[in-house]
């Protein structure tokens, strides 16, 4: 590792990286373990890991890194990584597993929150990260307007119980994810296959997103976000039909979840066949300001035309370097600088400041370690995607924090234990958690840009 992280960083940028605020996420149901512990409700990602053969490798998220009887190490490690910002959710099903409010889930986040501010780190949670109530799922989920109301109610409770000390909030995490990934073609929680008649949750998630803002800031919050996940859309020739297939993808993946929040309306859907069930006053709602907007982003998505019930097939991207998760996952910096631009001209003023509220990468690495992981492919992407953050800077784009996905290795989702993201390494067997020379990196980077 050079002695300086930031040496080959031109002058203009380096004023740039200084501006920004960096944090490090992790998501409840990835990292806390115990979910059958102190009263705890099942959630849609209990009955889906529950299920044989939806997990890749059978694990089920307990106890894995099992940050729920072990805040004060992480929050250690936090402290020693330097970030100014945890982005960290807080789980539904734990806080009010069955309409009250839980003493012993909420004492959880109580104690996180406290330990973060006596680190000198803003706690910055995220209301909802995919773990939606079991029981809500059975009354239709997201699919039913009831859930926006009742996020409401489950809003108020958090908010009450630690919004005297926290200011910072995201309220929804990828609702694109939930939407097509969930509820279309049910790879992810609650693995319904609804094809485009999933496209009703988009509006209940981004309704409870408004319910969420309007609480939260009602209550003394200072900067309030949804959290998009976001990717430049290439298409994967220069057909017309290609070039459809792109423009549709990019409207189901970006515009249908942007647009609302930032413009205070639909796209034109037509092209889907797709009617939401939008009533008076709900884009106002959902469309009434925030402070900033959160953009997840991993990388770009190459589309091609299809024959098929969904007109658009990602496609693997030419020449690109791919991450763990293979040739769907191309590694490609700069379009992320361009996703930026385009988002600043396409919106304009209706853009908040951002912050790239998690961006980060999966590589092969072994269960058990004894030493430091050397994850240089993992600098190298945070390296260039930083560098693209600082590129749409300067280009005049206002980005105001960069998050890393993520602080730990945790329970990916149905690929399970096989993929790891994080900064440390965990043995998900015993706990250790292990720094990687990725962690190294970014502590010298934030020491750096603070001097």
């Amino acid at each position: 590792m050079p002695e300086s992280v930031i040496a080959d960083v031109p002058a203009l940028e380096r004023g740039l990286l200084r501006r920004l605020r960096f944090s490090a996420a992790t998501a409840a149901f990835q990292i806390e373990g115990a979910r059958a512990e102190d009263g705890r409700a099942r959630s849609i990602w209990d009955d889906f890991v529950d299920t044989p053969g939806r997990v890749r490798d059978a694990s089920t998220a307990d106890p894995g890194p099992d940050s729920y009887h072990r805040v004060a190490e992480d929050v250690a490690l936090l402290a020693r990584l330097g970030v100014d910002e945890y982005r960290f959710s807080i789980s539904w099903v734990r806080v009010l597993p069955d309409g009250r409010p839980s003493p012993q889930g909420l004492a959880y986040y109580d104690r996180l929150v406290d330990r973060l501010l006596d680190a000198g780190i803003a706690p910055t949670p995220t209301l909802y990260h995919w773990d939606l109530p079991s029981a809500l799922e059975e009354d239709g989920g997201w699919l039913s307007r009831s859930t926006a109301e009742r996020f409401a109610q489950y809003t108020e409770v958090v908010a009450d119980a630690v919004g005297d000390r926290v200011r910072q909030w995201y309220t929804i995490n990828e609702p694109v994810s939930t939407t097509l990934q969930g509820y279309a073609i049910g790879e992810l929680a609650p693995g319904r296959t609804l094809l485009f008649d999933a496209l009703p949750t988009v509006h209940h998630q981004l309704l409870a997103h408004g319910y969420a803002a309007r609480i939260l800031h009602a209550r003394g919050a200072t900067s309030v976000g949804i959290v998009n996940n976001h990717t430049q859309v290439l298409p994967a020739t220069d057909s017309e039909a290609d070039q459809q297939a792109a423009y549709l993808y990019d409207l189901i993946h970006n515009r249908m979840y942007a647009d609302p929040v930032l413009l205070g309306r639909y796209p034109d859907l037509e092209p889907l066949g797709v009617t939401l069930p939008v009533q008076d006053g709900d884009l106002a709602l959902i469309s009434a300001p925030c402070e900033v907007y959160g953009v997840n982003y991993y990388n770009p998505t190459t589309v091609a035309a299809s024959a098929g019930p969904i007109p658009f097939e990602v496609v693997p991207t030419p020449g690109a370097s791919v991450t763990g998760f293979g040739p769907l996952w191309p590694i490609v910096p700069e379009a992320l600088t361009t996703f930026l631009i385009d988002a600043k001209e396409r919106y304009g003023l209706a853009l908040p400041p951002v912050v790239i509220a998690e961006n980060g990468a999966s590589f092969p690495e072994p269960d058990h370690v004894d030493q430091r992981i050397e994850d240089a492919a993992r600098v190298s992407y945070l390296r260039g995607h930083l560098a693209a953050v600082l590129s749409a800077m300067r280009a005049g784009v206002r980005v105001d924090a960069y998050t890393v996905w993520s602080l730990l290795d945790n329970f990916e989702w149905a690929d399970g234990y096989t993929q790891r993201f994080g900064l440390v390494h965990v043995d998900m067997d015993t706990g250790q958690r292990t720094p990687k020379a990725s962690y190294a990196w970014y502590r010298a980077l934030i020491e750096e840009a603070r001097s």
